[in-house]
């Protein structure tokens, strides 16, 4: 089953620098991460349990031998920082693709990740992913091994009670992202991993939207609100319990903590 948004994949040039960027502006702070032996490494921004992954590259040739690190790889060679895709949570990865599969989607196998903290400790999961990865695609599919410092029982409560800088906890409310062709786009979801984006509800002509959990996606033309083309094409909504509303562009995206 789908649980929600499980992270968002945010190409950054230095992900330890773009952590000390993103608590200074919206008082978020980053308390996991780590290196992938695909090549890249990053930051990781929790929101209870879905996250802001600041991602970048310590091994180019690595990196451009897996799918999210080809991504960032493009996404940084354009100087095109930002959201390069995201991922969906799921209980069951394997059964997942079984199922999605036998209604013919091209998804791959679900393939084994991790990552090593700088503890020593390793975190692993299990992803699955789309022919292409990119803003006009379908998201991926990750189930995490729930055991350990980062996802185990005792870390998913102390994430949920987290304080973040800015004095309060926070969580992922959805994101927002301009693509040229929102029914194209939606008709990917649907074929890959089976999220239905019908058209929304809103005053915006050819916008798409679905709530997967508690969290809301929306497809949006570039013409939505009047966008310019120099304004990012992913917006983030994270709800905060104290503070005054932020709203910040950084590393090609526009933050807004509500």
């Amino acid at each position: 089953m789908l649980l929600g948004i499980d992270h968002l994949v945010i190409a950054v040039a230095d992900p330890d620098a773009a952590a000390v960027e993103l608590e200074a502006a919206l008082g978020l702070a980053a308390t996991g991460g780590g290196r992938h032996a695909s090549g890249t490494g990053n930051r990781l921004v929790f929101l209870g349990d879905a996250y802001l992954e600041l991602i970048g590259v310590w091994d180019r040739a690595l990196a451009l031998a897996h799918p999210i690190g080809a991504a960032v790889v493009r996404a940084l060679d354009a100087n095109a920082p930002g959201l390069v895709t995201y991922a969906l949570a799921t209980d069951g990865a394997r059964r997942e693709v079984m199922a999605l599969r036998a209604a013919g989607s091209p998804i791959s196998d679900a393939i084994a990740g991790s990552r090593v903290r700088p503890d020593g400790e390793v975190v692993a999961w299990q992803c699955a992913f789309p022919p292409l990865l990119g803003l006009t695609e379908a998201p991926f599919l990750i189930e995490h091994e729930l055991s350990g410092s980062e996802w185990g029982e005792g870390a998913r409560r102390a994430r949920a009670a987290f304080l973040h800088p800015f004095g309060g906890t926070a969580r992922l409310v959805g994101i927002e992202v301009v693509v040229p062709d929102p029914a194209a786009t939606a008709a990917a979801y649907a074929s890959v991993v089976g999220v239905a984006v019908p058209p929304g509800p809103g005053p915006v002509p050819g916008e798409r939207e679905a709530r997967i959990g508690g969290h809301g996606i929306r497809l949006v033309p570039p013409s939505a609100g009047g966008v310019a083309a120099s304004e990012p094409a992913a917006r983030v909504a994270i709800a905060g319990t104290a503070g005054e509303r932020v709203l910040r562009d950084l590393f090609g995206v526009r933050f807004a903590r509500l």
